[in-house]
């Protein structure tokens, strides 16, 4: 025989279950932690973010747009891109609030 006969009774114990879930259980608390956990707690803050929309504020879109905020809707908000030229989008469009002032040196 090429196998003796107490290393092939060794491999049949009870724990073997437990020890060959454990690296599966592993990658699932590993990927947790590396990609859903920060993903909640991104939309968490792009979600605070939007509910704190004002009139005024700046924003840029998901597409790029730049402008200015100058109606706020429930679902919608009207930005100023240019002068007398209003857009609207909707509220998860915004993707970033921009500091006051930043339009005019962007110009």
């Amino acid at each position: 025989m090429l196998i003796s006969p107490a290393f092939a009774q060794a491999s049949g114990g009870g724990e073997g279950g437990l020890v060959t879930l454990l690296p599966i259980l592993l990658m699932f608390v590993l990927l947790y932690f590396i990609m859903i956990r920060p993903q909640v707690k991104r939309q968490k803050e792009h979600r605070s973010m939007v509910e704190g929309l004002q009139k005024g504020d700046e924003v840029v879109t998901s597409g790029g747009v730049v402008g200015k905020i100058t109606d706020l809707r429930d679902a919608y908000v009207c930005l100023e891109t240019a002068p007398n030229t209003e857009i609207i989008v909707q509220k998860a469009a915004v993707q970033t609030l921009l500091p006051k002032g930043t339009i005019k040196s962007i110009k």
